[in-house]
């Protein structure tokens, strides 16, 4: 689907591109200005009251956003808005700019988790920079973490922990830590002995796409795995290394999440 109208009665009224983000305080701007953002469908009766003090997204009248999911748009969802139902209003979860006519999509949010693979790390003797990255990357996919752990680099927690969350339903588990070559690294062998399936292309993005910033990056033993309906992926133990990984493999990591639990084809309609 498209965006219709940009419609801002404070803001001078109508408009074909706005840049909407948050301020110090989290509170949603449209052009530097504090504004709600909000929308309606296509036909509706406008709410006149509601839409003189904010950003009125007009949508085609398929449109329905339910609380909790997002409005992606632009190219793979550059621009990430949040719709809360309480408020009838959108947070900001990804700044950037929205234009009349603009390709948006409806997605769903995905249940996330985020385990920390670190002797150190679960000593309290090393922060943790790698996890909460990959936390703040997955949150611009639509991600919403859940769970949050950091296990020593033993095979039986490591699995442990993995189960647990894939019991209880979350569909995507974000490792960082124990992929590489030291005695201790043991987090792809672990993954690999409760896989139902094995995902070899997240690995081989991962090691081809890194490239570019090391040539040593074929080093990485990073996997990703399926058990039930939970997408597990394995990256490296730093912010940086975690982070290049991450932004490797965004092209397919929704579509991957919504092919396993089943929604892959109510993406496509809102894609449209």
């Amino acid at each position: 689907m498209r965006i219709l109208r940009l419609w801002a009665p404070s803001l001078a009224g109508d408009h074909t591109l706005c840049y909407l983000h948050t301020n110090s305080v989290g509170k949603s701007c449209v052009n530097d200005v504090e504004t709600a953002v909000r929308y309606e469908r296509a036909g509706e009766r406008p709410d006149t009251a509601r839409q003189a003090k904010a950003l009125t997204i007009v949508l085609p009248p398929e449109a329905e956003i339910s609380g909790g999911q997002f409005l992606a748009v632009g190219e793979k969802g550059g621009t990430l808005l949040n719709w809360q139902e309480k408020s009838g209003s959108f947070t900001v979860c990804q700044p950037g700019f929205i234009g009349v006519s603009e390709k948006a999509e409806i997605w769903n949010p995905i249940r996330g988790a985020v385990l920390t693979v670190s002797d150190k790390g679960s000593r309290g003797e090393r922060e943790d920079t790698a996890g909460p990255e990959l936390e703040r990357l997955a949150a611009a996919q639509g991600c919403v973490v859940e769970e949050r752990r950091i296990v020593p680099d033993d095979k039986e927690k490591v699995c442990a922990a993995v189960e647990e969350w894939s019991d209880k339903g979350i569909n995507l588990i974000l490792t960082t830590g124990g992929t590489g070559l030291s005695p201790r690294d043991n987090t792809p062998e672990a993954l690999l002995s409760i896989a139902e399936k094995t995902v070899p292309g997240f690995g081989e993005m991962m090691r081809i796409e890194t490239l570019k910033y090391t040539p040593r990056s074929f080093l990485t033993r990073s996997v990703a795995i399926i058990r039930k309906k939970t997408l597990v992926i394995a990256f490296p133990g730093s912010r940086r290394g975690a982070g290049q990984c991450f932004e490797a493999i965004t092209g397919g990591l929704r579509h991957a999440v919504e092919t396993l639990t089943g929604n892959a084809s109510e993406c496509g309609k809102h894609g449209k």
